[in-house]
């Protein structure tokens, strides 16, 4: 019985060195490759710092942004974020149909981009500051624009929608 009990702690404390070791492994991966909030070749929101399903936060400048939405884990924690996002997108087409790899670039009213990126899915939510802005995204060669404004409190949303028939 105590044979047992001893190889059960020499298994956990074992278990936990290689645990502790593969965590700090991933943090020094991450801190050599100076990416802030993941990289755009991480389609999955596993292990992300988010958390609920959230897709890992990108940053541009001083914008950040998530997108996603392809799972249902995923859609769902994105539209319970949409609240706490100044800007929320979404892009569909026939049939509520889910796009992703919409290319989305946002203006400044003085015509400065302030974003630049492809969308990993239906959803994007943007951090950016209050002010108006142009969201031009573009699926298949079709652009769209549309003006928004962004509060100090709240959220604006903009649904894109295209006919790929």
């Amino acid at each position: 019985m105590k044979t047992q009990r001893k190889q059960r702690g020499i298994v956990a404390a074992a278990l936990c060195a290689a645990l502790t070791l593969g965590l700090a492994g991933g943090v020094q991966a991450q801190q050599a490759s100076e990416v802030t909030g993941g990289t755009t070749t991480d389609d999955s929101s596993a292990g992300n710092t988010n958390g609920g399903g959230l897709p890992q936060i990108q940053q541009q400048g001083d914008v950040s942004f998530v997108s996603g939405g392809v799972g249902l884990d995923e859609s769902k924690a994105l539209q319970h974020a949409q609240s706490q996002w100044p800007l929320s997108l979404r892009f569909t087409g026939p049939g509520s149909e889910f796009l992703a790899d919409v290319h989305v670039r946002i203006v400044d009213a003085h015509n400065s981009e302030v974003l630049n990126t492809s969308s990993r899915g239906p959803y994007m939510l943007v951090r950016l500051r209050p002010g108006r802005y142009t969201v031009h995204a573009s699926y298949k060669d079709r652009e769209q624009s549309k003006a928004v404004t962004v509060q100090a409190k709240g959220s604006a949303k903009s649904a894109f929608y295209w006919n790929t028939n």
